[in-house]
């Protein structure tokens, strides 16, 4: 009676896969469909300002499904995953330096849409994971702007041009190492907004991370 009721607990509370649904290994991203990602070579996807900017995955199957039920329908619970699968690429790197994390911020009104920002999500969870320190309020987002997946490159740079600005209670060392978190690098537009501000404001040593590029970038 004892066994019948502990295996109908396990039914009710174990976690199936989010993306295939088998309950084997009670975890929202099984290693059947971990096999299936496609991870980015390891070597810069793109040099911006002069920082290297690295791409864990390829945008398709599985981290497309992760990053769009994160990032629009309050999947919460998949911020762990992508962080996991973000420090398994960064933990090949090699990089042994203490960083700073700073997540993309979103506009206010994103935020009142959705209710969080899944990059900082994301990051909190990546910080646990790595033991690096974050700050989710270093960058703030003035400017609204269209969302980017339906603009062309030239259209993008100037919908994302000085969108951001350093929070003025931000105090930290020039420095310091930064790293930027993203979900997805495609023309880099802005990545490139951010680090220009950063250098513009003394900080030399940035480095950005994103979970995920639609295809092989060319270094600029």
């Amino acid at each position: 009676m004892i066994n019948l009721l502990e295996k109908l607990l396990n039914l009710i509370y174990i976690q199936p896969c989010y993306f295939c649904r088998s309950t084997k290994e009670d975890s929202l991203l099984c290693s059947k469909c971990h096999e299936k990602i496609k991870f980015y070579p390891l070597n810069t996807a793109a040099i911006i300002a002069d920082s290297n900017v690295y791409a864990c995955t390829f945008y398709e199957g599985i981290i497309k499904n992760l990053i769009i039920s994160l990032k629009y329908y309050n999947k919460k619970r998949l911020a762990y995953y992508a962080a996991k699968i973000m420090y398994e690429y960064w933990q090949k790197l090699n990089i042994n330096k203490e960083f700073l994390i700073i997540p993309v911020p979103i506009h206010k009104n994103r935020r009142k849409e959705r209710k969080y920002n899944h990059m900082e999500l994301t990051a909190d969870e990546f910080a646990k994971l790595t033991g690096y320190s974050v700050n989710k309020n270093f960058l703030i987002r003035e400017k609204d702007t269209l969302k980017q997946y339906n603009l062309h490159k030239q259209e993008r740079i100037e919908n994302i041009k000085n969108a951001f600005v350093i929070n003025k209670n931000v105090k930290s060392d020039k420095n310091t190492n930064i790293l930027i978190l993203d979900d997805i690098t495609s023309t880099g537009a802005t990545l490139n907004e951010i680090i220009k501000l950063l250098k513009e404001n003394g900080y030399v040593n940035i480095t950005a991370l994103c979970l995920a590029t639609p295809d092989i970038f060319v270094n600029k």
